[in-house]
């Protein structure tokens, strides 16, 4: 087998396809973080996916949070810890086992989702909607099938 080389290695044909996704990735973050500024919530991506998804629930367990959220166990603490700070969350051990944690929105975080959550959407769809239903489901589809490459 030939040494792969940084030259050799740029001549792969899935390079493309890896630096437009991490292009893409990057751009959505930067739109995504552009948005919650612009709506003076005083919440970072990681807080607001955090609060986005417990939102409407009785609260999750920190493990199902992450998996949901993609936030690493040990970012999901801190996270939820500048949460709590800002009295948005609360959290409690469950009964009988304390490795369990669930985390569950205040009174002041649940007012937080409901006028956050839906302007947060709405100005994603803004972008969204520039793509073809086709369009979405397509990469839905081709995003789906790289993933499941992994």
């Amino acid at each position: 087998m030939a040494k792969l080389t940084a030259e050799s290695a740029a001549k792969q044909t899935f390079i493309p396809l890896m630096q437009e996704l991490a292009a893409a990735y990057q751009a959505f973050s930067l739109y995504d973080a552009q948005g919650l500024r612009k709506s003076g919530s005083d919440l970072t991506p990681s807080q607001a996916r955090v609060i986005f998804t417990i939102g409407d629930t009785d609260g999750m367990t920190c493990k199902d949070i992450g998996d949901i959220t993609l936030i690493t166990k040990g970012t999901l603490t801190g996270v939820v810890d500048r949460l709590e700070e800002k009295g948005l969350v609360e959290r409690w051990s469950v009964e009988g086992d304390g490795r369990k944690t669930i985390v569950a929105l205040t009174p002041r975080g649940e007012k937080a989702y409901k006028k956050e959550f839906p302007r947060h959407v709405e100005f994603l769809k803004t972008r969204f909607d520039k793509l073809s239903a086709t369009d979405r489901k397509q990469a839905l589809e081709l995003l789906g099938k790289i993933r499941e490459l992994f």
